[in-house]
């Protein structure tokens, strides 16, 4: 048996599998969030491409989005943790542990995330707008260089949930194709056809 057949055979589904899947409401909280954090993080990347007033509406959607990305998290968050909705994890060993962690990473990043977006669309002491409706916060104007680092940091986060969502996606994608279990099906309900049951 060659290596990569040893790698596949050792990161099997091997026990604990009860049949179950993520209900409606998880399926697609979950691809809200993603589908959200690309459509963020291409206007992040892509508004300086535009002139002016392109790129002012550009910001003006990624503010309304970064607010509806962070009630969409919140509600997943909450909704995962509702007893009754938690659904085991069928992984085991070092897999489970690894993809708890990217899990929970994941969650830690995006609250960051949402809590530097707020203090950044706050720190002008103006109010954020959620598609016109103002929403006034809780702190006021913030120096002109701690606003800048806040920038930076909210950029250097949004490209870490990018990097690790991505290993998140190859690593279910790798479950699918190679270890031809269920853990992809789960949460994505057309991938459940044929899949394998370890």
């Amino acid at each position: 048996m060659n290596d990569s057949k040893a790698f596949d055979t050792a990161t099997r589904i091997i026990a604990g599998d009860d049949k179950t899947n993520y209900d409606g409401v998880a399926i697609t909280l979950h691809w809200l969030v993603a589908l959200l954090v690309l459509v963020q993080f291409a206007l992040a990347e892509t508004w300086d491409w535009f002139s002016r007033d392109t790129r002012e509406s550009m910001q003006s959607i990624h503010i309304s989005f970064g607010i509806l990305l962070a009630v969409v998290v919140l509600a997943e968050i909450i909704w995962r943790w509702i007893p009754g909705h938690r659904v085991s994890s069928i992984e085991q060993g070092w897999v489970r542990v690894a993809s708890k962690s990217v899990h929970y990473l994941l969650y830690i990043l995006l609250v960051l995330q949402a809590a530097l977006g707020f203090t950044i669309g706050w720190s002008g002491g103006h109010p954020i707008h959620l598609f016109g409706i103002a929403i006034p916060g809780p702190i006021g104007a913030l120096s002109r260089p701690l606003r800048h680092d806040i920038r930076e940091i909210h950029s250097w986060v949004g490209w870490t949930i990018v990097i690790v969502a991505s290993g998140h996606a190859l690593a279910a994608l790798y479950h699918h194709y190679a270890l031809r279990d269920r853990v992809f099906g789960r949460m994505f309900p057309p991938a459940r056809r044929g899949e394998l049951v370890a």
